[in-house]
């Protein structure tokens, strides 16, 4: 008699998939844990989730401060996007609710970090000729003054 310790697990069902390009992007580790858990809680038709920063937070244990500095960042690193929500109480009192998050496709993240990189390479390329143009000009004045 063959024993199976292990349950059947439907893919679909109890996993959630992680892009693998996240790990190209150079993002810390708050970032990759709050992306995460939105990609976690996402409604995989729409693409959106709505989690309030205190449920990010007791999944991460992070405060509220760091995860939202990380989802700062990450709608900086345009892998989401946030939107204000409104709620209306019982008794007809406006109040915000928590924040839309829209996940967007890893594609977009990956153009924005590469371009960035060819200008950080493009910026230290000048800086480079700059300073090897100093120096010649340094070497210039010094044989003038012998």
């Amino acid at each position: 008699m063959k024993y199976n310790c292990y349950q059947k697990r439907d893919a679909i069902r109890d996993y959630f998939p992680l892009p693998n390009e996240i790990f190209c992007l150079n993002l810390s580790y708050g970032e990759i844990a709050v992306y995460a858990y939105l990609l976690y809680r996402e409604d995989r038709k729409t693409f959106k989730c709505h989690p309030s920063f205190r449920t990010i937070c007791d999944a991460s244990k992070m405060s509220r401060n760091t995860v939202s500095k990380y989802v700062k960042r990450l709608e900086e690193k345009q892998l989401i996007r946030t939107e204000p929500t409104e709620v209306r109480t019982a008794s007809g009192v406006k109040r915000n609710g928590n924040l839309l998050y829209t996940i967007l496709p890893v594609e977009q993240a990956k153009n924005l970090y590469l371009q960035q990189q060819l200008q950080r390479a493009a910026c230290q390329q000048a800086h480079e000729k700059a300073i090897r143009k100093l120096e010649r000009y340094d070497r210039k004045k010094k044989q003038e003054a012998v």
